[in-house]
């Protein structure tokens, strides 16, 4: 594996952010067209926050503040959380 660091970086670049953004934007939607329910607020809260995680997560590598180790265990979570939801 390249550096966990840059791999890490790469998933969260080309794959949780445009997804969670996507998410996100349909929530919006919903929303918007007032077709919600107390879920649909609470999952747009939730995700909002996952995005700033991410974003935090970025600029840590950015700063080399973020330790190979550290770097490896979010992005096993994150690959875990990939492969369950390609089950669903």
């Amino acid at each position: 594996m390249e550096n966990i660091k840059d791999e890490l970086k790469k998933v969260i670049i080309d794959v949780m952010l445009p997804e969670s953004e996507e998410y996100l934007e349909e929530l919006n939607l919903l929303i918007k067209n007032d077709t919600t329910n107390q879920d649909d607020i609470e999952a747009k809260k939730d995700i909002e926050s996952f995005i700033e995680d991410l974003k935090t997560i970025l600029e840590l590598i950015k700063e080399n503040k973020l330790s190979n180790e550290d770097a490896k265990s979010v992005y096993e979570k994150i690959v875990t959380m990939l492969e369950e939801h390609e089950e669903d």
